[in-house]
């Protein structure tokens, strides 16, 4: 396994991180533990939830799964807050209430006593950010958070935190979490040169755009039953599953084969080789798709295929 220092800090992060947004409606208590392990075992050590996935059964099943294995100095936890929890009024966005509420609360629900990434989930236009940075900056001195990050800015709203923060002298962001992958490049026109400019770690999720790049899913066929977009609607996938994209895919996944790996392991090694990628993180519903996501990391990828890759995907 390979480390990267999350953004400029000094932290070192795996560079395949376990993603648990299907932790709950999909994953069971049980199932959680199998896949902590695996990836411990295989030394991913960056593990990401957030407070709203499943409104906070994915940190409860994690909190439980470290707890039963004994394990959570191995892990690098990474969770969020910010998306609103319940209909009440504080119960969201970036106020100091609702960062110190949900902070205690997802220490609760992970049994742990700090946090080793607080992660903005979204810009809150409502909330001056100096408050946001206030709040998070006194988590850090009191212990209970290690690293701050950011989760869907855009680059203006990520350099407007960092120039507040150094302003303020607060903790600035060390790292953003964006979508990204062959698929969806939008973060390199304004994003990803205030990450490389500034030194903020890019965490790509969706990498496998919900599993579309994996070629699980065909034109004009039903979804397969056993995955997430067949067990139920699901907004994510859905918006990647439209005629366009198919050809996209069929073009990728035949560039892949050709290189001998699969289009999975092409997209996830496209990632890991584009510029101030700390960690890329990557579901999985079984243990053996840890270990199918980990294979990718063998892969070097020139930089003709690098080149090559985004242009075949258009």
């Amino acid at each position: 396994m390979e480390y990267r220092r999350l953004g400029a800090s000094g932290l070192q992060v795996s560079v395949l991180g376990l993603g648990t947004n299907t932790v709950g409606p999909d994953i069971d208590q049980d199932t959680t533990v199998e896949l902590l392990a695996t990836a411990l075992d295989l030394d991913i050590n960056f593990i990401d939830t957030a407070n709203v996935y499943s409104r906070g059964v994915s940190e409860t099943y994690l909190g439980e799964a470290f707890r039963r294995l004994g394990r959570r100095s191995q892990a690098i936890i990474a969770t969020k807050c910010g998306v609103p929890m319940s209909d009440a009024p504080n119960d969201g966005g970036t106020s100091r209430q609702h960062i110190l509420e949900s902070t205690n609360a997802s220490l609760r629900r992970l049994q742990t006593d700090h946090i080793d990434l607080l992660q903005v989930h979204r810009f809150d236009p409502a909330t001056p950010v100096e408050e946001t940075l206030g709040a998070l900056d006194d988590l850090v001195r009191a212990g209970k958070v290690r690293y701050t990050g950011c989760s869907n800015y855009a680059g203006w709203q990520l350099t407007e935190a960092l120039f507040a923060a150094k302003a303020a002298h607060l903790g600035a962001f060390v790292s953003i979490q964006s979508e990204y992958n062959l698929l969806n490049r939008d973060i390199e026109r304004e994003v990803l040169p205030v990450c490389q400019r500034y030194g903020v770690g890019i965490i790509p999720w969706a990498p496998l755009a919900a599993g579309f790049l994996t070629g699980k899913y065909r034109a004009h066929q039903d979804r397969p039953a056993d995955s997430r977009g067949g067990r139920r609607p699901y907004w994510f996938i859905d918006r990647f599953l439209i005629e366009a994209n198919y050809p996209r895919v069929e073009r990728l996944q035949a560039f892949a084969e050709a290189q001998g790996h699969p289009l999975s392991e092409l997209a996830i090694a496209w990632l890991v080789h584009r510029p101030a990628v700390s960690t890329v993180i990557v579901g999985a519903s079984r243990p053996a798709q840890v270990a199918a996501n980990v294979k990718a990391l063998d892969w070097k990828l020139t930089p003709e295929v690098i080149a090559q890759a985004p242009e075949i995907a258009g």
